[in-house]
């Protein structure tokens, strides 16, 4: 019997907050779009199966199926029926109309959000700028290969 003594990299993991009012299926749908647009999750690579997911988080399968169907409608996520859900190919040539309206819409979003927490435009705009800063500092840092997820051969 071989045993290989290269690690296997954990897969990306879902982490939910009860106390945002966010629906869990729209934390999961978050969570896969923004490790996607930071990187951390690149085309090809394989999310943890519906089953595993709600096990770990107590939550309904249902619940995983209706976010990655989501994320497959809307081009995020390819499921391959016996093999898994992996990040799908995005063509990088997005034009500047689309790219200007989908941001937009993401501001929309994050601002109704936060001002249904009670976090005003002001408060918001610093903490981006705080994130943006320490967002920078983490570019500088060397990476941790422990925290890649896991691609599709």
């Amino acid at each position: 019997m071989n045993y290989s003594t290269a690690t296997e990299t954990p897969p990306f993991r879902f982490r939910l907050d009860p106390h945002t009012g966010v629906p869990v299926y729209r934390q999961i749908i978050d969570q896969v779009q923004g490790a996607i647009a930071m990187g951390v999750l690149r085309s090809g690579d394989q999310l943890p199966t519906v089953r595993l997911v709600a096990v770990e988080l107590a939550i309904n399968p249902n619940t995983v199926m209706r976010a990655y169907r989501e994320l497959e409608i809307r081009g995020f996520l390819d499921t391959q029926q016996g093999t898994g859900t992996f990040v799908a190919d995005r063509p990088d040539s997005i034009t500047q109309e689309d790219r200007e309206r989908m941001l937009f819409q993401l501001v929309g979003e994050f601002v109704a959000r936060a001002g249904a927490a009670g976090v005003g435009v002001e408060e918001l705009m610093s903490a981006l700028r705080h994130f943006a800063k320490d967002s920078r500092a983490d570019d500088n840092q060397p990476p941790d290969n422990a925290t890649q997820p896991r691609r599709k051969s």
